[in-house]
């Protein structure tokens, strides 16, 4: 009895193609990809991927697709060389973009790709066009993908991002209203809310500082008036003392013959104040 051996299946990871046919494209499709990915950061059940070769059917590796961006609600994170539906609880991608290169034709993305979009699967499909800032997109409805009529400020179901084209440049945002940002523009976010950061900790090391200077004057103030009222007080205790002296030498210089007259001018004291102390001590 011989056994057969069913020929092992190859599915390619790749068509030899480029990912993008030029720049804008490519920072498009980081963008979008990099965003999304962003957006579902903490939730571990959003695959997000780009250029990645999807595999619908198994055993029909002619069966394929590698969306510039695709959403797997449902599907753990994490690195494949291809997307093969049956080995993902068969859960097809729900959201999907192309960017519109020179190579793609109207044919290409609205007929061919749509229809193999609708078949497999799909609930929100988006084709935008950079050099004409032209945004298509189709929902699912009823298992056919229709045309949304108005896309400018379309909510994605699926997404919760909102679309806009402003100056033929694709906007998506974020639903807490932040615009989906490039690479650079990221970086360069990142960079000016450092500096802003810096320049509040500089003004508030420069508050901090003049608070200081001015607990440092008001401290200097305080010193300087309890300065001046101990020397106030210390003329005045030397003044007392000298007048307590003053007094203490009138019967002294009574007692040497000295008339009252005599003792005011010696003592620069009024002759009426000789005459009480020495009528006090009589």
């Amino acid at each position: 009895m011989t056994l057969s051996i069913s020929p092992q299946i190859n599915y390619p990871e790749s068509d030899g193609q480029p990912l993008a046919d030029n720049t804008i494209q490519f920072r498009l499709i980081v963008t979008i990809q990099g965003g999304i990915d962003a957006l579902f950061l903490d939730n571990p059940n959003v695959f997000v991927a780009g250029d990645l070769f999807w595999y619908p059917v198994e055993g029909e590796p002619w069966i394929r697709q590698a969306p510039d961006v695709m959403v797997v609600m449902g599907r753990p994170k994490g690195d494949r060389r291809s997307y093969q539906q049956w080995k993902e609880e068969n859960i097809p991608p729900q959201v999907v973009f192309e960017i519109v290169s020179k190579s793609n034709t109207r044919e290409e993305l609205e007929i061919t790709k749509r229809q193999f979009y609708e078949r497999y699967g799909v609930e929100e499909y988006y084709i935008f066009n950079p050099n004409k800032g032209n945004l298509k997109g189709w929902q699912r409805q009823g298992g056919v993908l229709h045309p949304i009529q108005i896309m400018q400020g379309w909510v994605s179901p699926r997404l919760g991002i909102t679309f806009e084209v402003v100056e033929k440049e694709l906007q998506l945002y974020r639903p807490d209203g932040e615009r989906f940002g490039s690479f650079v523009e990221i970086i360069q976010q990142k960079e000016w809310e450092r500096q802003r950061a810096e320049e509040q900790r500089q003004r508030a090391e420069e508050q901090r500082q003049r608070a200081e200077e001015q607990r440092q004057r008001a401290e200097e103030q305080r010193q300087r008036a309890e300065r001046a009222e101990q020397e106030k007080e210390q003329e005045r205790l030397a003044k007392q003392q000298a007048q307590q002296s003053q007094l203490q030498a009138i019967p002294k210089l009574l007692a040497m013959g000295l008339s009252s007259e005599q003792i005011a001018e010696a003592l620069s004291l009024p002759v009426e104040t000789v005459r009480t102390v020495i009528s006090s001590s009589q």
